[in-house]
């Protein structure tokens, strides 16, 4: 069984690793690919792009699954859900030293909170769909925490989160690159 010293000990021999090299075209690719992401969710009508269906899947996924916790982590399951398997998946990435896979991965973590703070402003509202019925996630919330009123607010510092986080994951993978391919001047070491 796993302890929690084997864990850190694990992480540390982890973080040893080099991490894998992005070539010039690595960066341009995935530039290229995250400005037509950008692109469609600041463009998109009802704000729900493709990746949002299976983020549906794991926001309900959750639910039921953190709910044998109890009722309140049932509730907060579905978000908690909707981010744990980006988390998942970026830290397999991480174990692999796989820098493009964990940009991609932290951009999809990022990019669910644009969905939550979606779901967030519908609290008082409640104009949304709801796939599984029942009551509305953030109204339940939100009201227990005694912050109804601020749903916008809350939403929108949320919403600011996810796209400044996403710039942040660009930004760190620009900044690999560069640090890997630095000019190499005449006498320097």
């Amino acid at each position: 069984m796993l302890t929690p010293r084997d864990i850190l000990d694990r992480t540390r021999r982890i973080r040893g690793y080099p991490w894998k090299p992005v070539a010039t075209w690595q960066l341009a690719a995935t530039s290229l690919g995250l400005a037509w992401f950008l692109y469609l969710l600041k463009t998109d009508d009802d704000g729900f792009i493709f990746l949002d269906h299976v983020n549906l899947v794991f926001h309900e996924a959750g639910h039921p699954i953190f709910g044998l916790f109890g009722e309140r982590l049932g509730l907060y399951g579905g978000t908690i859900g909707q981010l744990a398997i980006p988390v998942a998946v970026w830290l397999a990435f991480w174990r692999q030293r796989d820098t493009i896979g964990c940009a991609v991965a932290g951009v999809w973590f990022f990019e669910n909170f644009l969905n939550i703070a979606r779901y967030m402003t519908d609290a008082r509202a409640q104009v949304l769909p709801l796939v599984g019925g029942g009551e509305h996630d953030w109204t339940e919330i939100f009201s227990r925490w005694g912050v109804l009123t601020s749903d916008i607010a809350i939403a929108h510092v949320f919403a600011t989160a996810g796209w400044i986080g996403m710039l942040a994951v660009w930004g760190w993978l620009v900044w690999f690159w560069l640090r890997a391919n630095k000019p190499k001047f005449v006498g320097s070491d």
